[in-house]
């Protein structure tokens, strides 16, 4: 049977009486977990596993959880639908690639200039943003979480150097979410393709550039045998999110100390995939650099300001769609005010200090 026809036919039935339920076996229940991750991808299909397992784990094995990674199951980036229509129970993904249900899921993952991984956590968490997170997707039947961090993310590679914003006109380049309305506002062709995609891209000459995540991910994709510049900062995803999201009759379906379960270990994985990230990242930078036979360059000033000038029409445009957009955004906004002059009075004096020694 296509992959199509097992779509439609579990939206059928999602539409009828008998929803299809996970399996129960002795009251174990047996659940199916979609990303949209290459196999065995650091960071990423590690962590969806290592969550599973510790759900696994913290119920005594009475919550199974098998992960499938993309294609496996289902194609990547179908994962919110195989989820939505009950085809699998949770998936492990980026709400960049879901785009087209609604621009106001990008602030609970990743927006130009936005949060960094600590501020995302403590809005979503402490700010209200889990509520209205909750609100938005509900119309999709579907319930989130934040479950992993990549943490600050590079600006991309590139096959040839870039002197400013004209650079970007004509660029065929890959990048999801808001980030990729910016570049194409400065002139670039961009795409979105599945991480296993982006190397053939690169190597045909189908693609210019690609921003993935970070050293460790990029260098483990092969990035860095594809093209040879590697630009930093990653203005487009300053701390990425990615999240699980269950299918809501299943979730509905969990006792109250199950769904605290669930939520507890997410939280719990989101802040070691965050250090896991920093640790490889860290490392995987300083084998580039020792290996020398990678340009790693910084975008010039000028490019900053133009890449900050348009994500603030991008960013204010997305969060104006609708009743419930703006009210995201303006949560957004307030608390984007409030954490910065924090940040900027803690962290940033303090990494500004350190520097000067």
């Amino acid at each position: 049977m296509k992959r199509r026809e097992i779509l439609v036919g579990a939206a059928s039935a999602a539409g009828g009486a008998a929803f299809p339920s996970p399996a129960l076996a002795q009251s174990r229940r047996e659940l199916k977990m979609v990303t949209d991750w290459p196999e065995g991808i650091p960071g990423l299909q590690t962590s969806a596993i290592r969550l599973a397992q510790s759900i696994e784990a913290a119920s005594g094995e009475r919550i199974r959880i098998e992960v499938f990674s993309a294609g496996k199951l289902v194609r990547a980036l179908e994962t919110f639908d195989a989820v939505q229509t009950g085809v699998a129970d949770i998936f492990h993904s980026s709400r960049q690639y879901f785009g087209n249900k609604s621009l106001a899921s990008a602030f609970f993952s990743a927006v130009p200039f936005g949060f960094t991984a600590d501020e995302l956590f403590a809005w979503v968490h402490y700010g209200g943003g889990q509520e209205l997170w909750d609100e938005l997707y509900g119309k999709f039947d579907i319930k989130p979480f934040l479950a992993t961090n990549t943490g600050a993310q590079m600006g991309g590679w590139f096959n040839k150097e870039i002197s400013g914003p004209e650079s970007f006109k004509g660029l065929r380049y890959r990048m999801p979410g808001l980030g990729a309305e910016v570049l194409r506002r400065l002139g670039a062709s961009v795409l979105l393709l599945a991480g296993g995609d982006i190397v053939p891209a690169l190597k045909s000459g189908a693609l210019d550039a690609s921003e993935w995540i970070g050293p460790w991910q990029d260098m483990a994709l092969g990035l860095h045998e594809a093209v040879g510049f590697y630009y930093y900062p990653g203005f487009h995803e300053p701390g990425t999110g990615l999240f699980l999201g269950v299918n809501k009759r299943v979730w509905e379906s969990f006792a109250a100390s199950d769904r605290r379960l669930f939520e507890i270990a997410a939280a719990a994985e989101y802040a070691t995939s965050l250090a896991q990230s920093n640790a490889n990242n860290a490392l995987s930078l300083r084998k580039l650099r020792d290996e020398g036979k990678v340009k790693i360059l910084r975008f010039d000033e000028a490019l900053m300001r133009e890449f900050h000038r348009v994500s603030k029409e991008v960013v204010a445009e997305a969060g104006a769609q609708d009743d419930l957009t703006r009210k995201i955004y303006a949560s957004y906004v307030r608390f984007r005010t409030v954490i910065i002059d924090w940040s900027d009075v803690a962290e940033r004096a303090f990494l500004n200090a350190r520097g000067l020694a």
